[in-house]
């Protein structure tokens, strides 16, 4: 599955995202802006959705900085924006852009920019190796009411960066959780992040989480 980054500090524009192409793509959002790059950096996504109008930095600087690495300078990026106007989408598209959307959004337009520009794409080749290992885990974190929460569960499969599992605990894309190998005795392994829902009509859905900090007890390395 194709990955999207979309990066809008309005929370109802995000879930509107998720709603909308969650089906067909694996959605990394985030309502602040200072960490778009180094999700870009992490997950590598196929292409970017960026608003522009947004706190401490714009659209505009991000898309700049996106065009200044090479190792994001090639993902395409479409801005999704409140901001009308022939003369702001001509400057987008002089930026890089390789789409402009005005807020409402066309989902039905979107997903077929996207299915033109990103689906044809080639799938890039993949550099780590999942393994389908159960190892018991204990997640601690906030659901997405803010409710605290810690739960035991085990692992469908791991890789050096992260891990597939079911929660009993409600968790958006995104959402943060503190890990622990239970496995002889009870071991601080490291802080992940939500990237992937999966609803499969079991009791609990299965989240796929990605490391944003690991030790060196981790069961992979």
């Amino acid at each position: 599955m194709k990955t999207l980054l979309v990066v809008d500090d309005d929370d109802a524009v995000r879930r509107l995202m998720r709603v909308n192409l969650g089906d067909t793509y694996e959605i990394v959002d985030t309502g602040e802006p200072e960490l778009a790059l180094a999700l870009a950096l992490e997950h590598r996504p196929d292409a970017i959705l960026l608003d522009l109008r947004m706190p401490a930095f714009d659209g505009f600087q991000l898309s700049q900085a996106f065009r200044t690495l090479c190792t994001t300078q090639s993902i395409p990026f479409f801005v999704v924006s409140g901001e009308a106007g022939a003369g702001t989408k001509e400057h987008c598209m002089r930026l890089g852009a390789s789409g402009y959307f005005e807020k409402p959004v066309d989902f039905d337009a979107l997903l077929a920019t996207l299915e033109n520009t990103v689906q044809k794409q080639p799938a890039p080749k993949r550099t780590e190796v999942s393994v389908n290992l159960r190892v018991p885990l204990k997640l601690v974190g906030k659901d997405c009411g803010g409710q605290p929460f810690e739960v035991s569960t085990t692992t469908d499969g791991a890789s050096i960066s992260g891990f597939l599992s079911t929660c009993s605990a409600h968790l958006d894309v995104g959402s943060s959780v503190q890990v622990y190998l239970l496995s002889g005795g009870e071991k601080f392994v490291g802080k992940a992040r939500v990237t992937r829902t999966e609803h499969d009509h079991k009791p609990y859905p299965r989240y796929s989480f990605r490391f944003v900090e690991k030790t060196d007890d981790w069961i992979l390395k």
